[in-house]
C-alpha cells in the first residue's frame, strides 16, 4: 500500500548497503515525519529491516528498483552504506533506459572509479523521475563540524600531518581511487584503495610493527571528499571502528572534512577517542593551510 511522506510528498526510499549509516538515515527520516521504504541490497545490507517496509534487491537490479519505486510511490531516494562488490554484467536486470546505455554502463562498471559508478547510478535513477538526495540532507546532524569533537586537539606536528594528508587525499581523489591518506612525521605512508579505510589503517599498523614507520612519530588519518565528488553519495565517513583502528596503528588522531564528511554515532565516537587519548576533528581548508586554525 502506498503511504505518503511528510506534508503529502511521495515516499523516501533508502538504498541500504552495509554498516550503520542506513540505520541512522532511516531513524532520522522517521523523526522528521517520513515513512521510508528500505531497499536492502542483497549480500551487502547487514542490518535488520523488519521494522520498516522493505524489499531485497540485487545491486544491479534496476528493473526491480524501478518497480519498487512505483509500488511505494517513491519520489526521493538516498544511497547509503557500503557496497563491497560491483555486479557482473550478467546480474544486471535493466530497464529500457538502462538498455539504451548498456555499453556505457558495462564499461563504467568494469573500469570506472567509485565516483564514476555512483554518478552513473544517480543518472539512471533520476532518468526514471526519482530524485536522489544526500544522506546529509535527511540526517544533517551526522555532518562533521569544524574543530575538535572530543577533549583533545591536534598538536603543531599533527597539523603538519593533516596538511600533508589532505594534499595526498586530494590527489588520490582526483584519480577517483579513494578518500583517505595517512601521514606520519610529514611523510605520506598510506593511501586508501579499494580495500577501504579500515584495511588501510591495518596496513599502517603492520608497517609500524615492521619498523618501516617511525615509532616516535604518531601520524594522522585524513579523510576528504574527492574534489569532483557528487555529495549525494558516498560522503567520507568515520565511526567507532575508525577510532579504534587508528589507536591500534599508533596514530595521534583522525581529521575529516567539516560539512562534507559524516560522523556516525557522534557521542560514541567522542567517547572512544577520549578513552583512546586521540583526537578527532573536522577541518575546513578555507581557514588555513591546515584547515583547522
Amino acid at each position: 500500500m502506498v503511504s505518503a511522506g511528510q506534508n503529502g510528498k511521495g515516499r523516501l526510499a533508502i538504498i541500504a548497503g552495509s554498516g550503520f549509516l542506513p540505520v541512522y538515515v532511516a531513524e532520522a527520516a522517521r523523526q522528521a515525519g517520513e515513512n521510508p521504504v528500505i531497499i536492502a541490497l542483497t549480500n551487502e545490507a547487514d542490518r535488520d529491516w523488519s521494522a520498516f517496509d522493505h524489499a531485497n534487491l540485487g545491486v544491479g537490479n534496476f528493473a526491480g528498483l524501478e518497480a519498487t519505486f512505483r509500488r511505494h510511490g517513491v519520489d526521493r531516494v538516498v544511497m547509503s552504506g557500503g557496497v563491497a562488490r560491483r555486479p557482473p554484467w550478467r546480474e544486471i536486470h535493466p530497464t529500457w533506459r538502462v538498455i539504451k546505455e548498456l555499453p556505457l554502463t558495462i564499461r563504467t562498471l568494469l573500469s570506472g572509479g567509485d565516483n564514476a559508478v555512483l554518478q552513473m547510478v544517480i543518472r539512471l535513477i533520476e532518468a526514471g523521475g526519482v530524485r536522489v538526495v544526500g544522506a546529509h540532507e535527511i540526517a544533517p546532524d551526522l555532518l562533521a563540524t569544524t574543530g575538535p569533537l572530543g577533549r583533545l586537539s591536534p598538536s603543531s606536528e599533527d597539523l603538519r600531518d593533516i596538511a600533508q594528508g589532505a594534499k595526498a587525499a586530494d590527489a588520490l581523489g582526483l584519480l577517483d581511487v579513494g578518500q583517505g591518506a595517512v601521514s606520519v612525521g610529514g611523510r605520506v605512508v598510506a593511501l586508501e584503495g579499494a580495500e577501504g579505510t579500515d584495511k588501510m589503517i591495518e596496513r599502517v599498523a603492520g608497517l609500524r610493527e615492521e619498523g618501516r614507520i617511525s615509532t616516535r612519530r604518531r601520524g594522522v588519518l585524513v579523510k576528504l571528499c574527492k574534489p569532483q565528488q557528487d555529495v549525494r553519495a558516498d560522503l567520507p565517513s568515520i565511526g567507532v571502528s575508525t577510532v579504534l583502528n587508528a589507536k591500534k596503528a599508533g596514530l595521534a588522531g583522525v581529521a575529516v572534512e567539516a560539512g562534507r564528511a559524516l560522523v556516525l554515532d557522534r557521542e560514541a565516537v567522542i567517547k572512544a577517542a577520549d578513552d583512546a587519548e586521540i583526537f578527532v576533528c573536522g577541518i575546513d581548508r578555507g581557514l588555513s593551510a591546515e584547515g583547522f586554525m
